[in-house]
């Protein structure tokens, strides 16, 4: 094990897109950083919590474009931190769900090296919010499952028909993310157990204003994602709660017709 120094590292989740939606815990330890090792998906305006004196390092991980190794981030990290760095690994959403945050506590802990996370606003949830529904519902949902629709390279990934069949059977809503690509071998599994007209709502960069959506059936989805060209990064969110996005949609359109 290395010896201690001065140096840590935080793993910051820097939410959504929006910096508004940053947590006064992120803005104090980007604003402390000397190193800051940034995702490809985090809003450049979460930097200008930075002091001018760090140093920013872009090591964007992004599903089909080119990808800076996981290896080399874990090696960069732990480097900088036995120099004495002060270093945030600034992560898009919550490092805790799909940003690989357990994997580099584990390396880092492997080290010897104490690390802090700090959470941030999941893009599953900010997109929902935006489209004024809830994840869970006393009435519709009794639960939320967040999963991948984005499989290791050799792992079979997720059998969807067996999801779908224990968000019926449990009323659970299924928020997907990294599934666009994947859509119609996504959309064929949870049909098997699900029925084709259960809501559901897609929503791509959850929380920008370049944020575009379309509420649909599973049994349309395909054809709706494509239609409006929708694509990553986007979250799908199938389930009961997708009511009330469409409720909403309806009332915001009749109050400005009425205006």
């Amino acid at each position: 094990m290395n010896t201690p120094t001065s140096g840590r590292c935080t793993l910051v989740g820097a939410g959504p897109g929006d910096p508004e939606l940053l947590t006064l815990k992120a803005v104090k330890a980007i604003a402390h950083a000397t190193l800051l090792l940034v995702d490809d998906l985090v809003n450049d305006d979460v930097l200008e919590h930075a002091s001018p004196n760090a140093r920013i390092v872009h090591v964007g991980k992004r599903g089909g474009c080119k990808s800076t190794p996981q290896a080399f981030i874990d090696k960069l990290m732990i480097t900088a931190v036995q120099e004495g760095e002060q270093v945030v690994r600034l992560k898009g959403g919550d490092p805790f769900i799909f940003g690989r945050g357990g994997e580099e506590v584990e390396h880092l802990r492997t080290a010897g090296i104490d690390v802090e996370v700090v959470n941030g606003i999941t893009s599953g949830l900010a997109g929902m919010s935006s489209l004024g529904a809830p994840l869970t519902h006393r009435e519709h949902a009794h639960g939320v499952v967040f999963v991948t629709g984005h499989a290791k390279p050799g792992d079979t990934g997720t059998d969807w028909a067996q999801l779908a069949a224990t968000a019926r059977q449990a009323k659970l809503t299924l928020v997907i993310y990294m599934g666009v690509s994947s859509l119609e071998h996504i959309g064929q599994g949870l049909l098997c157990n699900l029925p084709a007209q259960t809501p559901v709502a897609v929503v791509q960069n959850a929380s920008l204003p370049t944020q575009r959506q379309a509420l649909t059936t599973l049994g349309e989805l395909v054809h709706t994602a494509q239609r409006e060209q929708l694509e990553s990064p986007s979250i799908i969110v199938v389930g009961d709660v997708v009511q009330g996005a469409r409720a909403w949609a309806a009332q915001t359109q009749s109050s400005q017709r009425a205006a």
